[in-house]
């Protein structure tokens, strides 16, 4: 795990506000909002970024790994 509290929590938030405007609206960039929607909420049950493990940021407060 390496997304703390606070940033699952925006990410599943606008995740999920991503995904229902994506369900309202109809134009061509309707994938491009659901990708982006589903990506946040993935990353946010999971509580994992692959792109935060690329760069080496961790806003877990806790080291799970260590223990």
């Amino acid at each position: 795990m390496n997304l703390g509290l606070n940033d699952r929590a925006f990410r599943l938030i606008t995740g999920l506000g991503l995904v229902a405007f994506d369900y309202l609206a109809s134009s061509s960039w309707e994938v491009i909002f659901l990708f982006f929607g589903a990506w946040g909420v993935l990353t946010s049950v999971f509580g994992f970024c692959p792109f935060y493990r690329i760069i080496g940021y961790n806003s877990c407060p806790t080291n799970l790994s260590s223990q």
